[in-house]
């Protein structure tokens, strides 16, 4: 069987980490049934996955419920992640952002593909409205993937905007020049927003987040509906959100290089 994919990743490698992802962010342990669904894959080919998954200790299997959780071999990996980690420096700032302005707070971390959903704090309406986290959004439909995109090198924007785009919404802007445009205006003015692009009814604002060496780490983002969170924020969220990114930002140990245009600007230069 043909392992290799056109991207130049390994089929089965790939297969084994969507196995493995989905089953760390559940919020309960998972058989083999939930899981095929949820992969849209066979039973078959998401038990072999499974089988050896368990096998090196990334994932256990209930034996009263079948089903499957993390092992102690990712237990592990987690417990040597860097003590700098951006959920948990996010959590405080996060939260006072959501008792502020009452909108969900989504974290969000650059990858390859887009941004990474890595945590949320729910907001205080009524109807819950956000982001689970794993979750992957699209650089050029999202306030989170744009907000990464605009302050990432130029030659990484070029590679994603040639790409074919999709389009979720009819408010999806998938033409590469207005979203060149677009990535010009949000690193000026350090924010994005996707009114309706991602979901109907939906809209969200994003700031960016620098680490200690002024690269664009991550994205800070509102969510909530259309109705609360309008295409046009007021300034007073905008301000809001801006601070709480920066002073993630200052935890991660940001700032000691000059302004974020002076840092975008000097990465571009040498990528």
């Amino acid at each position: 069987m043909q392992e290799d994919r056109p991207d130049g990743g390994v089929r089965s490698v790939q297969l084994a980490l969507d196995v493995l992802e989905t089953v760390a962010f559940s919020s309960e342990e998972l058989g083999v049934t939930q899981l095929a669904q949820r992969l849209k894959l066979t039973k078959g080919s998401v038990h072999r996955h499974l089988l050896t998954l368990v096998e090196r200790g990334y994932l256990v299997q209930n034996p009263t419920t079948t089903r499957y959780s993390l092992g102690p071999r990712s237990r592990l990996l987690a417990h040597h992640a860097p003590d700098a980690d951006l959920i948990q420096l996010a959590a405080g700032p996060m939260r006072d952002l959501r008792d502020r302005l009452g909108h969900s707070v989504v974290l969000s971390e650059s990858t390859p593909r887009g941004a990474l959903v890595l945590s949320m704090v729910p907001g205080t309406a009524a109807i819950e409205i956000g982001v689970r986290s794993g979750s992957e959004l699209p650089f050029h439909s999202s306030a989170q993937g744009k907000v990464l995109l605009a302050f990432a090198p130029r030659p990484q924007q070029q590679r994603i905007l040639a790409k074919p785009l999709s389009s979720s919404t009819p408010h999806t802007v998938i033409d590469p020049k207005p979203l060149e445009d677009e990535l010009a205006r949000i690193a000026q003015l350090g924010f994005a927003t996707a009114p309706e692009q991602a979901m109907l009814g939906i809209n969200a604002v994003a700031a960016p987040i620098f680490d200690e060496h002024d690269a664009c780490t991550g994205a800070l983002a509102l969510v909530g509906s259309i109705q609360f969170l309008p295409a046009e924020p007021d300034a007073n969220s905008i301000s809001a959100l801006k601070a709480a990114a920066g002073q993630i930002s200052r935890m991660l140990g940001h700032g000691r290089a000059g302004s974020l245009s002076e840092a975008r600007s000097a990465r571009q230069r040498t990528a």
